[in-house]
């Protein structure tokens, strides 16, 4: 796993800027602390930072090559990891392309030079990848199909600049963090469009593209690859035959390293499946035991109330456990410190690693505090469970009929509707009024929902309900767990960890994408066929375990730590967020509002704050 950077421009630089380029490098420092490396040519510039996992010492980047007798390179970055490098070795010696290394990304760079731009497609993995082809006078980037790994770019007046994080961007003079009302809009709504950002002119690439630059004409945008609407003809044994089997090549593959890995293990059916999984596949290559991780909250036992939150009514620890012993894992339970997770220093480390204050608060800084420990005890490499729900129908919300049939996002409905006004108890509670009007965040919800519906894709002949539940598929993996795995990206590679998601293979995304409902949920519950799938695998009590998300405190002392910050925030005078804020009501709560009652308002307070002070954010409101 890697970062990258870099620029293209036309007509050619009349000066080198090394010095530039490595400070661009340096912002992603955290992406790649294992290597660093730049390449510079008259109309481009890459720049490279490396985290080694397949091939340490042979893996070096930016990585160059000729095109047969080509006098020009193609010169390569790329970060990530396509997992069917092997298979796509020996096609290439095949038609002879000679190898020096036994890398991944040598595969990569071989393939554009046997397939040209269309090579993309081969690719089985998680990436983002940026290549100048000297002959060519182009540049060309690349990103995964469900966007595991991030990709960014801006126009320049002469050419484009990329990079994995916008702070790469905001590093060149030309780019800067302009927000404007529709980027704040974005940024407060709940709801993440594909391609775009809260800065104006920063776009992201979207998953499943490409995008091509050469001189005297407009970047050309591909899409090689989308979701299709097919006509599912397995009955149901074979169904669930099928994604076990697709779930054992794909753990298969992705327990590929030449570093330290492991497993992240909640105790719930996602992480138990790829843990047991990962665990039989390492002990018939003499390999294991697998090594799993979990994360609580110390003193959650005893602060512990199943009836004070109604989307988890057991802890994890116990399940985790019982799954670790089950396939004999090497576990290990991660204790967070809740007065940390408050902490104004972790809070800014999370909004750096993001460049934006749009991550979930808490689940953030936890999530950031359990990667940490994870690299701090030798790993490099883990396997998560994160796309489960998206691509099975794990959410609540999949089984509500209010929220099935509602004319908005899903996850929206279920939580009481998105009115864009400020109530009590929302995360928009202590914004202004009158920005929130400004920004008709309700307007601007209803629009994207309306986009989004327009790129579903249909079946002919589909009930109006299978049409439906086809509907919420695609919203879910298209605008919300984009916004789950660039959480999982940043917190995990703000710490050198990589973090490998077996469940967005595409290969199963295509293939359950096209289920009909009813075999997702033959038995009446949450992801049947996952269940059905991985079940002999797990302890009874694992596989019927009710869907729980990802664990959240309720130690006091973090709820009191939310509001000692808030508090601080709202004192000084020179706190950039006040003008954003109905500072009266925020002080009205601090003083008044429980611990859990206020939390929900405080933290994106306390993110937006962190952002404002990080950033030399410009709002154009």
């Amino acid at each position: 796993m890697c970062g990258i950077t870099g620029w293209v421009r036309f007509p050619p630089e009349p000066r080198q800027r090394p010095d530039l380029l490595k400070a661009m490098s340096e912002t992603l420092a955290c992406r790649g602390p294992d290597a660093s490396g730049i390449w510079l040519g008259l109309n481009a510039a890459l720049g490279h930072r490396r985290l080694a996992v397949i091939d340490p010492e042979g893996g070096r980047q930016p990585m160059r090559a000729r095109c047969d007798n080509a006098v020009d390179e193609v010169v390569l970055v790329y970060s990530g990891e396509v997992y069917n490098y092997r298979e796509l070795r020996t096609e290439l010696k095949a038609k002879g392309r000679v190898f020096v290394t036994e890398s991944d990304t040598e595969v990569v760079l071989q393939a554009y030079l046997a397939w040209g731009e269309d090579f993309v497609e081969r690719l089985g993995g998680m990436f983002a990848l940026a290549l100048w082809d000297g002959s060519r006078e182009l540049l060309l980037l690349a990103r995964d199909r469900l966007g595991v790994k991030p990709l960014y770019y801006a126009r320049t007046i002469d050419g484009l600049v990329f990079g994995s994080e916008i702070k790469a961007l905001l590093a060149y003079p030309e780019v800067e963090a302009a927000v404007d009302a529709e980027g704040l809009a974005e940024l407060l709504s709940f709801v993440r469009t594909p391609g775009r950002t809260c800065y104006r002119g920063v776009h992201e690439l979207r998953p499943g593209h490409t995008l091509v630059v050469r001189e005297d004409q407009h970047p050309v945008t591909r899409r090689y690859w989308t979701l299709e609407a097919r006509k599912h003809r397995d009955e149901l044994p074979a169904t669930v035959a099928h994604v076990r089997e697709l779930l054992e090549d794909i753990v298969e593959r992705q327990l590929i390293a030449d570093v330290p890995l492991c497993t992240l293990l909640s105790g719930g059916l996602d992480s138990s499946a790829i843990t047991a999984l990962a665990a039989r596949s390492l002990a018939r290559r003499n390999k294991g035991p697998v090594r799993s991780y979990a994360v609580g909250f110390a003193g959650q036992h005893e602060h512990w109330d199943a009836d004070a939150d109604r989307m988890r009514d057991t802890l994890d620890a116990p399940f985790a456990r019982l799954l670790a012993e089950h396939v004999g894992a090497e576990h290990t339970e991660v204790l967070l410190d809740a007065a940390r997770l408050a902490d104004r220093d972790t809070i800014d480390r999370v909004v750096r690693a993001r460049d934006l204050p749009d991550g979930l608060g808490e689940g953030d800084t936890s999530l950031y505090l359990l990667f940490g420990a994870l690299r701090e005890q030798g790993n490099t490499v883990a396997l998560s469970g994160e796309a489960a729900d998206e691509v099975f129908g794990g959410y609540a919300w999949f089984h509500d009929e209010a929220a099935v049939n509602a004319e908005t996002f899903p996850w929206l409905a279920r939580s009481g509707g998105f009115s864009g006004e400020q109530t009590t108890n929302t995360p928009h509670s202590f914004l202004d009024p009158g920005l929130l009007t400004k920004l008709e965040l309700r307007d601007y919800v209803a629009e994207q929902y309306r986009e989004a519906l327009a790129q579903v894709p249909r079946l002919s002949g589909e009930s109006p309900a299978e049409r439906r539940m086809r509907e919420l598929g695609h919203l879910h993996l298209t605008r919300f767990l984009p916004g789950l795995l660039d959480r999982k990206d940043r917190m995990s590679m703000a710490v050198g960890l990589e973090v490998r998601v077996p469940f967005c293979d595409h290969r199963l995304v295509e293939y359950v994408f096209n289920v009909p409902w009813e075999f997702k949920s033959f038995d009446g519950r949450e992801k049947s066929l996952l269940r059905a799938a991985t079940q002999d695998l797990l302890p009874v009590e694992v596989a019927g375990r009710r869907k729980s998300p990802y664990p959240s405190t309720q130690d006091p002392v973090f709820a009191e730590g939310v509001r000692r910050r808030l508090r601080e925030v709202l004192a000084n005078p020179d706190s950039p967020v006040l003008p954003l804020l109905d500072a009266a009501a925020a002080r009205r709560a601090v003083e008044s509002a429980s611990g859990p009652e206020l939390r929900r308002a405080a933290e994106p307070v306390l993110l937006l704050d962190s952002w404002l002070r990080q950033y030399p954010v410009k709002l154009e409101l």
